[in-house]
């Protein structure tokens, strides 16, 4: 069975009594295979320019954030921050990309070693793979150094999403005690505060991450200690005048609250809850903190 050079079809026989199917004819025998055969560079360069590229293209990103970012101002700090952020940029594309440039990379270096009498470019194509290396290994760096960064900040908007609700819960509890002189019983916690003004809706969606069996309210009551003197009734219209020569002091309450939000696992009387201490918002190890250290100060 032969091919036929013309049409590509398959040929049972002599190709010289012609094509079946296109009716070409062989006018002679084969070309015998040539003495000398010059070497491809083709997977040389293929895996040398995969890698220039790929490098190439992060130092351009790099390059354009610190242009954009810093006004093209060069420095060791500024520099390497310009790598974080094109890093974080790209990373979704570089990863994928160099993945399938080191698996073909290392693919051609090894058919290039294995056939070096038809292949050539070796030393390119190892420059090129170490190019997408270094480009890789750059990438890869850049965004490690910043994921502790990246966590921190992360917890502190998880901690700012609570410590807000926390805040407008407190402005509620302000409001409703200026309205009716005290803070509301735990049993009417949700039901009173939800009869306060909420126009943006912000105290309503507060109140529903909110469990009433963290919330205490307690009453300081402070008697002014004052001495008062006797009146002394004159004249005729003071005398049928009721009068009390020492009434009673004064009293003075002082309204507090704590109140316990759950944190970010929903639940209440866990590590992550938040407290809120007449206004002061604290996480619940900064609370023991502040318990203990009020608690032994004289």
């Amino acid at each position: 069975m032969i091919i036929c050079p013309s049409c590509g079809s398959k040929v049972e026989g002599q190709l010289c009594l012609g094509c079946p199917s296109c009716g070409a004819r062989a006018v002679g025998p084969p070309l015998a295979k040539p003495e000398h055969e010059l070497v491809s560079y083709g997977r040389a360069v293929v895996t040398a320019a995969s890698g220039s590229v790929m490098l190439l293209g992060f130092l351009v990103c790099v390059l354009f954030v610190l242009i954009t970012n810093n006004g093209g101002r060069f420095g060791f700090s500024t520099l390497v921050t310009a790598g974080e952020i094109a890093a974080w940029r790209v990373k979704w594309v570089a990863l994928p990309v160099s993945i399938a440039v080191l698996w073909a990379g290392s693919r051609l270096i090894g058919s290039i070693k294995t056939s070096r009498d038809r292949f050539a470019g070796l030393g390119i194509a190892r420059l090129g793979f170490a190019a997408a290396i270094v480009a890789m290994l750059m990438s890869g760096t850049l965004i490690g150094i910043t994921v502790p960064e990246r966590l921190r900040r992360r917890q502190w908007a998880i901690e700012a999403t609570y410590k807000a609700r926390g805040y407008t819960i407190d402005r509620a509890l302000q409001e409703y005690r200026n309205l009716h002189g005290t803070l509301p019983p735990q049993e009417d916690f949700v039901r009173e505060l939800k009869t306060l003004r909420d126009s943006d809706g912000s105290i309503a969606e507060a109140l529903q991450s909110v469990d009433v069996n963290g919330y205490q309210a307690s009453t300081v009551l402070a008697a002014a200690a004052t001495k008062t003197k006797a009146l002394v009734p004159r004249g005729g219209a003071l005398r049928n005048a009721a009068t009390n020569p020492n009434p009673d002091p004064p009293a003075v309450s002082f309204t507090n609250y704590e109140l316990r939000l759950p944190g970010p696992d929903k639940l209440l009387n866990t590590d992550d809850d938040f407290v809120v201490l007449d206004g002061l918002i604290m996480t619940l190890p900064e609370f023991r903190e502040y318990k203990a250290s009020h608690s032994s100060a004289p």
